[in-house]
């Protein structure tokens, strides 16, 4: 149960501490907000409702006792060794949306309580190093990342959650050991430039979102270390094949995405994957689908129900598919065929 709570406050907790508190204005275009004991400073143009570019630095002087610090939309360019000096008790810094390409490598030696940094939108086209050890969620999608080093998460044994989406890297870009230490529940490397599954990601993984790529097939091991996987992304790629087994890899997954792909034919390990519950196949190229595609043969084998599969924009008519092919969904509601238009 904690496990997944980390995994849903990764996914949500963006939203929290941006919307909670009303601003007061202080000087430093900032302003700060008080919720229960927690201190929040925002700082940005919008705040003092002038028609600014926005600070290019990171202002001085900020509340030691600041929990939240917001400096999101603003021209910031580079984060320098003191610019968070004494900010021990900072929990959140949100950078998102400026124009920072430079990060000294002592920048967040002060932040000991720092567990999560919002770095999206911006110029970087490495991993910032020496992030703290205290870290849980880093969100570093949208930049210009191209490769991932060896020991770039090197003593970051807390952190949970990993957003890298929209980076233009490609499976070369990530060295040997790039993700050594690091027990996620949280991946994301959705929008980048990948044409097979990365190798050595965190076997620890409970979501792996691998979206909006370039991927070709899924061959027979390139799942074998992700046995705690609980939801797999791999729609929106280029996927012809998924080698026979490969899946078998993964005996907790329960949701399962490959929809917006190349495939001809439905996964043959679907119907002994015991937990499997969702699985997306639509928009593919799945022309026939045969009576035990999803369901395992005979009652022998205890299975989940299915609560959802989807199968709309293929080439196969719902009329031709037997009913008996769904014998293990637990709703006909949670079919969806829909009519294939070419």
């Amino acid at each position: 149960r904690k496990k997944l709570l980390m995994v849903w406050s990764c996914v949500v907790s963006q939203r929290v501490w941006h919307g909670t508190a009303k601003a007061t204005h202080l000087k430093l275009n900032c302003s700060w907000s008080v919720l229960g004991r927690l201190l929040l400073v925002k700082c940005g143009p919008q705040l003092t409702g002038s028609q600014s570019d926005g600070l290019t630095e990171v202002p001085k002087n900020i509340p030691s006792d600041t929990k939240f610090l917001d400096l999101q939309n603003n021209r910031i360019t580079e984060l320098k060794e003191n610019d968070f000096r004494g900010l021990t008790n900072l929990y959140a810094l949100s950078v998102r949306n400026n124009k920072i390409s430079k990060v000294h490598p002592k920048t967040f030696a002060p932040l000991k309580r720092m567990q999560k940094l919002y770095f999206s939108k911006n110029l970087m086209s490495t991993i910032p190093k020496n992030l703290p050890a205290s870290l849980v969620e880093l969100r570093i999608h949208e930049n210009r990342i191209k490769k991932v080093a060896a020991g770039a998460f090197s003593g970051l044994g807390n952190m949970n959650c990993i957003e890298m989406g929209a980076n233009p890297i490609q499976n070369s870009g990530f060295e040997p050991g790039a993700f050594k230490g690091l027990r996620l529940n949280f991946l994301r490397i959705s929008d980048a430039k990948l044409t097979g599954v990365p190798k050595d990601l965190p076997d620890s993984l409970h979501e792996l979102h691998l979206d909006h790529n370039q991927i070709q097939a899924v061959e027979l091991e390139d799942l074998s270390r992700y046995k705690n996987l609980y939801r797999l992304g791999l729609g929106f790629n280029h996927i012809r094949n998924i080698e026979q087994s490969s899946l078998l890899y993964l005996p907790r997954l329960r949701e399962l995405h490959l929809d917006n792909n190349r495939l001809t034919h439905v996964p043959q390990d679907l119907p002994n994957m015991k937990y499997l519950q969702v699985v997306y196949l639509h928009s593919n190229n799945i022309s026939q689908v045969g009576v035990d595609d999803f369901c395992p043969r005979g009652f022998g084998m205890k299975k989940a129900f299915y609560n959802g599969i989807s199968l709309f924009e293929n080439p196969v008519n719902y009329w031709e598919v037997q009913p008996a092919t769904f014998r293990c969904v637990g709703d006909r509601f949670a079919i969806q065929f829909g009519n294939y238009k070419k």
